[in-house]
């Protein structure tokens, strides 16, 4: 292999339920927060979590397959992707980040509803650290779910991700579903030279201006894909989907077993089966899926990217002794902390408008005619500004819907920080049966999004391709 072209990938599965609610009543008020148990008045206090240290540095991997020259790369503690970092629903994650890189650092957690002061945006919600500098992290992740955890520096992102810096943290649920394999698969390309080493980062208009940087080498936890994995016939497997790349959109094919959707974006939800067995895969997305595999020995199940002809990113050969299949397949506990509706009747209705990018020719290629190439992406009609105006401030418990609309030729995937919105019907007549934290936009088009404004502080409002953001396509919200 030895390009990835790009990929369009479809808009999300759509499949609406609580028929025939009044899109005038979809959200109600949040229910308060989950709080952890308050000890009683005689117990001691809990003993504080031991600090784990977490040190971003140089490291060599052999990203393609031998005889080829190992890769310089950044990683955490060695590896990457780095550390899965595991805890329990409720449990406290310290976090000491050590930055033995050349450039500064913060770690955000996408799909953490946490403290805004954690967030860890650099120059936003934190001061980056320095090279030879740390910083400890307090998290107590109020969800279970997967999430990413990525380098996110206010112009200075690009780099550190795709030099190898990302990974996953896994919150898991107080009873969690009984499965054969717990298995994260981290997603994450690169762009090498004939001699393995990675091309330099300095922005290119023609790229940045475009698609971003897209790799040419893709990876599934570090290694060439496929991922092999062997079972005995009838096992369940979970797997965690996270895509850590810096720009590449794709879609996700299950082939072989009938896939079940338990989360999306870390956030439990009813389950569901992909339509076509197929799944949007945009920058930051993240699925929990389960798998049950077939009852016979010598059976296949692929999960491909929809990459040019297709590749396989893991491959699971049933072996061995028949297992009794399990029961069906049960559904995640949704977190109580989330809306089941927003009463939109009463919402904040701000607008967030992307332009600018290369416009296509019918010759098929991009026209960069009259682009400021310094900042070629705008959002209503500037690029984001920690001390500009917000682009809105709400007081807590505010219910929010928010107009995306994406008047580029490229498709936008957004994040909103420290929330979890619902992605609205484009007919007005429901929603999606999943919470989302990341969307794609479609070229052109506009989507509605809705939420809860429960989580205090100040919040980016994001595009997970890192050279956009690196070149100002984000805004940010307040919440008082």
């Amino acid at each position: 292999m030895t390009s990835l072209p790009p990929d369009r990938p479809t808009t999300a599965t759509r499949r609406q339920w609580l028929a025939g609610m009044s899109s005038t009543a979809l959200l109600a008020p949040l229910p308060g927060r989950a709080q952890s148990p308050t000890p009683p008045g005689n117990t001691k206090p809990p003993e504080e979590p031991p600090v784990r240290t977490l040190v971003a540095g140089p490291a060599k991997l052999r990203l393609r397959p031998a005889p080829a020259a190992e890769t310089e790369i950044w990683a955490f503690d060695g590896t990457t992707p780095g550390p899965s970092l595991r805890i329990k629903q409720g449990e406290t994650l310290r976090l000491k980040l050590e930055n033995k890189t050349a450039a500064p650092l913060s770690l955000h957690w996408q799909g953490l509803r946490g403290a805004s002061a954690q967030d860890g945006v650099g120059g936003f919600s934190q001061p980056p650290v320095a090279p030879g500098d740390s910083i400890e992290y307090r998290l107590t992740p109020p969800d279970s779910g997967t999430i990413l955890y990525r380098p996110l520096v206010i112009g200075g992102s690009s780099e550190p991700a795709g030099r190898g810096l990302s990974g996953l943290l896994i919150v898991e649920e107080r009873e969690p579903p009984a499965v054969d394999l717990d298995l994260p698969v981290f997603v994450n390309d690169w762009l090498l030279g004939d001699d393995q080493a990675i091309l330099p980062f300095a922005l290119q208009a023609t790229s940045s201006a475009a698609a971003g940087r897209l790799g040419n080498w893709l990876t599934v936890n570090g290694k060439p894909p496929p991922q092999p994995v062997k079972l005995p016939p009838g096992s369940r497997v979970r797997l965690r989907l996270a895509n850590g790349c810096n720009a590449r959109i794709m879609r996700l094919r299950f082939d072989g077993a009938k896939a079940a959707v338990v989360a999306v974006d870390g956030q439990p939800t009813e389950t569901f089966e992909p339509v076509h067995a197929q799944l949007p895969f945009a920058p930051g997305t993240r699925y929990d899926v389960i798998l049950d595999l077939p009852i016979e020995a010598g059976a296949s199940v692929n999960v491909t990217a929809l990459i040019g002809p297709g590749l396989p990113l893991v491959r699971i050969v049933t072996d061995g002794a028949a297992k009794v299949p399990p029961a069906a397949v049960p559904a995640l506990k949704l977190n109580p902390a989330l809306p089941a509706a927003v009463r939109m009747q009463d919402a904040l209705r701000p607008t967030l408008v992307i332009e600018g990018g290369g416009k296509p020719t019918p010759e098929r290629t991009l026209d960069y005619t009259g682009l400021d190439l310094a900042r070629p992406w705008l959002v209503n009609g500037g690029i984001g500004a920690k001390d500009g105006k917000p682009l809105f401030s709400v007081k807590r418990g505010t219910p929010v819907v928010m107009a995306i609309d994406n008047r580029t030729a490229f498709i936008q995937p957004v994040h909103v920080h420290g929330h979890a919105f619902r992605l609205l019907h484009p007919l007005d007549d429901g929603w999606e049966n999943y919470f989302l934290d990341t969307v794609q936009i479609p070229e052109g088009k506009k989507l509605h999004i809705a939420f809860i404004a429960d989580n205090p502080g100040r919040w980016l409002i994001s595009s997970t391709v890192l050279e956009r953001f690196d070149l100002g396509l984000w805004s940010w919200f307040e919440v008082v």
